[in-house]
């Protein structure tokens, strides 16, 4: 540990204790930190101030303000200018309380999310991109009472690969979302709760002839084919469960792709020739030319022949045993019985 390291120790003890009894020196204290971390990520009193949405002076003003304390405190300052239009110097103790504060402000600040959570005043539901309109339905249950008793519904979106740990990091209270499964089973969800909106498989997009790729095709055959695959999410889990972690090396991938929609104008422009692995739901939508960037592509059914036999769980998901801490008109139990409503009708 450095001496600064070590000089700053009992500093941030006093500063923990500070914090916990004077309301008007946590906003105080916390703004400064606030504004060091800003100055040190942007290395100019001016950029951070524009990047905090306040007068260059206000900033300069409690940079001087920390600066003279700690040098007082520990020998030397926090910020050292080096001379007009050129970055500033943060000195070793900087560094070290920057650490610090980055750590006293996204403890302080998930201890204020976890109290209002608790209270039931917010509420934070992570979806997917295509879970957005169940939510919005279940969402309608329960607006009136959340406005007339002022809870704030936060919603985030989520990658599909970040569910559960989104969920036992607690930076959602719900999530809703699409997950891998065994056909028929329910297994790996032994940690959370789970409301099952439906299950469903996969298909094909294509640009190839019928001569080449007929109707349907089962999962065994997918390493004679062509594919156009996402790096992660959804359908990375279906091929890493079928054919293992080093799946790239299993299949003849003509082209890795970050989107559906790229994938979709990448197989139209010609430029590749092969087919997309997508959800049954999305090649249903693709076959009725609802989708523009689909326009002229061919679906194909997957016949699920591949051992394991896995599919896709849509649902709602939250943490074991979390609703049970909370009396029934919590939101977080409000919201998770309007989503069973949704399903039961």
């Amino acid at each position: 540990m450095s001496t600064s390291a070590q000089l700053l120790l009992p500093v941030g003890n006093q500063l923990s204790r500070l914090l916990h009894t004077s309301p008007l020196l946590l906003d105080t204290t916390l703004d400064q930190l606030r504004t060091l971390i800003a100055v040190y990520e942007t290395r100019s009193a001016l950029r951070a101030a524009r990047v905090l949405g306040r007068e260059q002076s206000s900033v300069q003003k409690q940079i001087d303000t920390l600066n003279r304390n700690f040098k007082s405190l520990c020998g030397e300052p926090l910020v050292v200018k080096q001379g007009r239009g050129k970055d500033v110097l943060i000195t070793q103790t900087g560094e070290a309380l920057v650490e610090l504060a980055r750590t006293t402000l996204t403890k302080w600040l998930d201890s204020i999310h976890e109290c209002r959570r608790k209270l039931g005043t917010t509420l934070t539901v992570g979806t997917t991109r295509f879970m957005l309109d169940p939510l919005a339905k279940a969402w309608h249950h329960v607006a009136d009472d959340f406005r007339r008793r002022d809870v704030e519904l936060k919603v985030v979106h989520i990658r599909t690969k970040d569910i559960w740990t989104s969920l036992e990091s607690k930076e959602v209270d719900i999530v809703c979302g699409s997950v891998v499964t065994h056909a028929g089973r329910n297994n790996g969800f032994e940690d959370f709760d789970v409301i099952e909106w439906r299950r469903g498989g996969l298909a094909l997009l294509t640009n190839m002839p019928e001569t080449r790729l007929g109707t349907s095709v089962g999962t065994g055959e997918l390493p004679k084919l062509p594919l156009v695959v996402p790096g992660d999410g959804l359908i990375a889990e279906f091929l890493r469960g079928w054919f293992g972690p080093d799946y790239r090396n299993e299949l003849d991938i003509a082209a890795e792709i970050d989107e559906i929609q790229y994938g979709m104008s990448l197989l139209r422009s010609g430029l590749v020739e092969g087919c997309m692995i997508v959800t049954s739901g999305l090649g249903v939508v693709a076959a009725n030319n609802e989708l523009r960037e689909g326009s002229g592509l061919r679906v194909v059914e997957l016949k699920n022949d591949r051992k394991p036999q896995l599919e896709r769980l849509v649902g709602v998901f939250a943490r074991k045993e979390e609703r049970a801490k909370f009396p029934a008109d919590h939101p977080l139990n409000l919201l998770w019985a309007a989503f069973q409503r949704e399903v039961s009708d």
